[in-house]
């Protein structure tokens, strides 16, 4: 059985919206926003909550660009991320206990800080 996520990549122009995970699954890397999915409740919502309590924005118009399936080493447990877009948010990207928002320039993306996957997709 696979665990379901979320996560929400934030794009306008050249840049992108990127947080730096600051406790818990993670934490010291940059990434989209995004995470679990509470019982009853469907991706997009969950993507809209995670991505407000993440960093006080509202997401709109956003769209399904892909999944992912990831499987770590000496662990069973698939997690699926369904993967979101979008430009369109409302509010100012502030930090809270779990993510520190910064925009970067899509050519000044920090894969040494990231996931070593991320760079492939």
């Amino acid at each position: 059985m696979k665990k379901l996520f979320t996560l929400c990549l934030i794009h306008q122009d050249q840049k992108i919206l990127l947080g730096l995970k600051k406790r818990g699954f993670g934490a010291g890397y940059w990434n989209g926003f995004g995470g679990k999915i509470k019982e009853g409740e469907s991706l997009e919502d969950a993507t809209e909550r995670e991505v407000e309590e993440e960093i006080s924005v509202k997401v709109d118009n956003f769209e399904k660009v892909g999944i992912l399936d990831f499987e770590f080493q000496g662990d069973s447990q698939i997690l699926q991320v369904h993967i979101f877009k979008t430009a369109n948010f409302s509010g100012a990207p502030e930090e809270s206990e779990e993510m520190r928002p910064q925009w970067f320039d899509v050519s000044e993306i920090p894969f040494e800080k990231m996931w070593p996957d991320d760079k492939y997709w």
